[in-house]
Order: structure tokens, then C-alpha cells, then sequence
């Protein structure tokens, strides 16, 4: 018997920090046979950082996950592979302090992004999915692609349209 996965990856990517950033997600339907790209998306933002990038790749992806793939593959296990520590540390032991902390750091400070990590614990708490750290520029397919496409993201953030002359 076939056991098919869903895997998720994400990639986020800032060009100077604080920068423009790009995040990207590649989903894929693998069995041991086969390989499927169900969807991939991305976007950017003009002034950002590396880390938040990094956790944004991973909400929009969860995000298209739970409302495009989920209902079609109902039952199929969901694997999110991420060259963040920070994401993958972050979701899967540092937030129950935090929470626990009233989102304060070991060192009593603000966590950082407080915003986003909020919006990935509301996200995952709804998902069953394992947490899969990949190391980052190491000839990963689809760790390689996100960085490309969360790079190109970042690049089109600064396109601005021609200037019109004005008379």
C-alpha cells in the first residue's frame, strides 16, 4: 500500500535587514513513486525582515493549505519543511513559554513578531501537521525553488512603474 503525503515548503527571503523580503511556499502530493506540485504561491513586502518573511512564507502556505488542499486530500498526513530554525523552533517548543509568559521571552523581553507567530499558532492549532526543519542551500529541490521564487519576490516589491512625465 502507497502511503501519499502532503509536503509543504517554505522559503523566506529579505535583501538587506531590515529590506525588501519575499516568502514563497511549493505544496506538493508525493507517494513513493510519484511527485505532484498541487500548488505554490509568494509575494513580498517593500520593508521587512528576514524573520518575518520566514513566518510569513509559513502562514500563506497554511493558509492555501487549509482552504485549497485539505478538503481535496482529507486523511493525507501534511509534512512543512522550513530552513528556519527560528520558524521551526519557534512553533514547535518556544510558544508554549511565550504563552505561558504572556508572550514575554525568557528574558522577560516582547517576543518579537508577536503579530505573525499569533497568526501561525491560530493556524497550526487547526492543522495536524509534523514540523520538519531542512538546512537551507544544500541542493534541496524544493527548498531551492522557494529561495528563488521568495528572492524574485523580493526584487519585484521594488519595480516601480515608469515614470510619466508631467507637463
Amino acid at each position: 500500500m502507497t502511503t501519499a503525503k502532503i509536503k509543504v515548503y517554505t522559503d523566506g527571503a529579505c535583501s538587506q535587514n531590515p529590506g525588501p523580503g519575499g516568502w514563497a511556499f511549493v505544496m506538493l502530493l508525493k507517494n513513493e513513486q510519484t511527485e505532484q506540485e498541487l500548488l505554490r504561491g509568494s509575494g513580498g513586502e517593500k520593508l521587512t525582515t528576514n524573520n518575518r518573511m520566514e513566518l510569513l512564507a509559513v502562514i500563506q502556505a497554511l493558509t492555501a493549505y487549509r482552504e485549497k488542499i485539505a478538503p481535496k486530500y482529507t486523511g493525507y498526513p501534511a509534512v512543512l519543511y522550513t530552513d528556519s530554525q527560528y520558524v521551526q523552533q519557534g512553533i514547535s517548543l518556544w510558544i508554549k513559554k511565550w504563552k505561558l509568559n504572556g508572550w514575554k521571552t525568557a528574558s522577560r523581553e516582547p517576543v518579537k513578531n508577536q503579530d505573525l507567530w499569533q497568526q501561525l499558532d491560530s493556524l497550526a492549532s487547526q492543522l495536524s501537521l509534523e514540523w520538519m526543519w531542512v538546512k537551507g542551500h544544500a541542493g534541496n529541490r524544493y527548498n531551492e525553488l522557494c529561495d528563488t521564487l521568495a528572492v524574485e519576490a523580493s526584487k519585484n516589491v521594488l519595480q516601480i512603474p515608469p515614470h510619466q512625465n508631467q507637463t
